[in-house]
């Protein structure tokens, strides 16, 4: 294997976990160490921790899970990446939406991973992402295809689908964004149109299947 810089051993990859569930950090670890070309050199709970960690440990290659408390995934890619422009990051998540997907590869992960993934795959994304390479799994890049391209929300339609997602009618969103209630109206139809739905719970359903809401 090609000696990568700030890989001391010369011989295994240097991986971080960053996880706020024990028992998936127990089970990526135990995975891990199973590799003789692999190693953990660090796990961190939550993006704060996480930016820290990699300043101390400079992996080869970090596992990062998307929705933690404090600083999430996305947050903390992007963070690691503007400080670290080299760094290897690896989504690995429960949320299959395309948003999140988006979101991931925008802020700088060269991979998508869902957590239910076979070992083997997981593996093999760890070992192409430590060679330069990108891995979106074909389920992902089926999901991430359903983004339509310009049909993005804007920073308020955005705003309120979380409240609409939240049961709030047009009259409390209205007075939450200190807005009129016609134009609240106006977002809402904005953003049926954008996702393709007729009502209010359909586009929920579909807000929470694409990732652009979490509940």
């Amino acid at each position: 294997m090609t000696q990568r810089s700030g890989n001391p051993d010369g011989v295994r990859m240097r991986i971080m976990l960053t996880d706020d569930h024990p028992v998936v950090q127990e089970g990526l670890a135990a995975m891990i160490g199973t590799e003789p070309d692999m190693r953990v050199v660090g796990q961190a709970r939550c993006g704060e921790e996480a930016l820290e960690l990699f300043r101390r440990v400079r992996p080869d290659v970090t596992l990062m899970d998307l929705r933690m408390p404090g600083m999430g995934g996305v947050e903390a890619i992007r963070a690691i990446r503007r400080e670290f422009p080299d760094s290897r990051l690896i989504a690995l998540t429960t949320y299959d939406g395309d948003e999140d997907i988006y979101r991931a590869l925008e802020a700088g992960a060269q991979a998508y991973l869902l957590k239910d993934m076979i070992c083997d795959e997981i593996l093999a994304a760890i070992r192409a992402v430590h060679a330069g390479q990108r891995r979106i799994p074909a389920a992902v890049g089926t999901r991430l295809a359903e983004r339509r391209a310009g049909m993005n929300l804007s920073e308020r339609e955005q705003q309120v689908l979380e409240f609409v997602a939240a049961g709030k009618s047009n009259k409390e969103i209205a007075a939450v964004l200190e807005d009129t209630e016609a134009t609240v109206k106006g977002h809402v139809t904005n953003i049926l149109d954008k996702l393709g739905v007729r009502d209010r719970t359909q586009a929920v359903i579909t807000a929470i299947r694409r990732g652009l809401v979490h509940l």
